[in-house]
């Protein structure tokens, strides 16, 4: 009976102990799981926000950034925030401004442009296409939208607010606003110039007009390089000077714009190393084969509009004999044969009227010596600008058609 007994006390340690053995394996083999589960989870969420960080940085895009009491932006996080965080503070600072500049929500100009509306197109560029716009204040604004959201739009995007944001000069277009990154959407707010561009009345939609006599032709001259001589006391290169860029107020007077390409150009060295960038018919040729940006480049292309002014030709035309395509060397020749005559706009009656044949002659001269090939032979802009405001004053009253400079 005793045996029996330790028999089945024997059993039951037994059974108990392998319980036990069973509840600890159990338990140790949980607690591995959870500590593998927990162990891939962190590890998950660390390799998202690599990503995310990625994103943000390969992108580069503008996010809306709260001012500081004297309307600087207070971080220089500008572009390092990401969509979302864009998306949601679009709406909430409606009233953020970024170097001084305001930071419009894109509903607000979406709403201004009826939805981007076709038929409020003023033009279509290399880098996007410009709408006529009423905001809500009542302003009449250009708003630029440019083609693509990539990292190279939003340079030049970028590129542009904080140049125009600290330039101040009577004939630079006044930048309004732009967006944040909130959005696919990369726009830029300007102030609206009603008579277009120069190369519309030269040879575009407008060319018909009649509007631009010679000493509307001569003021629009000296204004666009009053212009460029103060961009380049400021250190900056423009990189991208074509009548396509000069916009005409009520006035006709200047108002250059279109700074995407611009460069700020350090005052302790002779140039910046840059792949050439630019239009086709104004690049300067040196810059184009040695891949070496100055301000001459600027006067190169200055020059080509000066030429421009002068015969209401386009700087490319491939419908031109193979030796006149590119308008400069076509002008270059001309002079060059004393053949000024073949080249000038006829409306401007040159073969009739001294004075302006004297004028037009003295500033082709000047176009002549701004498109050297080698930059040393060129002037800068303030001598250009202080050569152009001689003429002009050799020959003031004769028919200047009460333009004021």
């Amino acid at each position: 009976m005793l045996q029996l007994m330790l028999l089945a006390l024997v059993n039951y340690a037994v059974k108990s102990s392998n319980r036990k053995r069973l509840i600890i394996g159990v338990t140790l083999a949980s607690g591995a799981v959870l500590v593998i589960f927990v162990g891939c989870w962190i590890l998950v969420v660390k390799q998202v926000k690599k990503r995310k960080s990625a994103l943000v940085q390969s992108q580069g895009l503008p996010a809306v950034t709260p001012t500081s009491s004297n309307g600087l932006a207070t971080s220089t996080n500008f572009f390092r925030a990401t969509p979302s965080l864009a998306n949601l503070k679009s709406d909430l600072d409606k009233g953020s401004t970024y170097l001084g500049v305001r930071v419009f929500s894109y509903n607000e100009l979406e709403e201004a442009t009826n939805c981007f509306d076709s038929s409020k197109e003023l033009g279509d560029g290399g880098f996007g296409t410009v709408y006529y716009g009423v905001l809500r204040d009542a302003r009449v604004v250009a708003v630029k939208r440019l083609y693509e959201s990539n990292m190279r739009r939003a340079e030049q995007f970028m590129n542009e607010v904080e140049i125009l944001a600290q330039l101040r000069h009577k004939n630079l277009v006044e930048l309004y606003g732009c967006t944040s990154r909130h959005s696919r959407e990369l726009l830029l707010v300007y102030e609206y110039m009603p008579n277009g561009t120069v190369a519309d009345h030269l040879h575009g939609r407008q060319s018909n007009s009649g509007l631009l006599t010679w000493p509307v032709r001569l003021s629009i001259a000296i204004e666009t390089a009053s212009a460029l001589a103060y961009l380049h006391a400021s250190d900056v290169i423009h990189r991208d000077v074509k009548t396509n860029n000069i916009l005409l107020d009520n006035d006709f007077h200047v108002k250059v714009a279109d700074f995407g390409l611009s460069r700020l150009f350090p005052t302790d060295v002779t140039h910046v190393s840059t792949a050439p960038q630019g239009t086709p018919g104004y690049l300067d040729p040196e810059y184009h084969q040695c891949y070496h940006l100055t301000n001459k480049s600027d006067v190169y292309s200055y020059g080509v509009v000066l030429i421009e002014l002068i015969s209401a030709l386009e700087a490319v035309d491939i419908t031109r004999h193979r030796h006149d395509i590119n308008l400069s060397n076509m002008a270059v020749n001309k002079i060059q044969n004393h053949a000024l005559n073949e080249l000038v706009d006829p409306f401007l009656g040159f073969d009739k009227d001294f004075v302006v044949r004297e004028m037009v002659s003295s500033v082709a001269e000047l176009a002549f010596v701004c498109l050297q090939h080698e930059r040393e032979m060129r002037p800068t802009m303030e001598e250009v600008l202080e050569v152009l405001r001689g003429i002009e004053r050799e020959n003031y009253g004769a028919g200047k058609g009460g333009v004021e400079c």
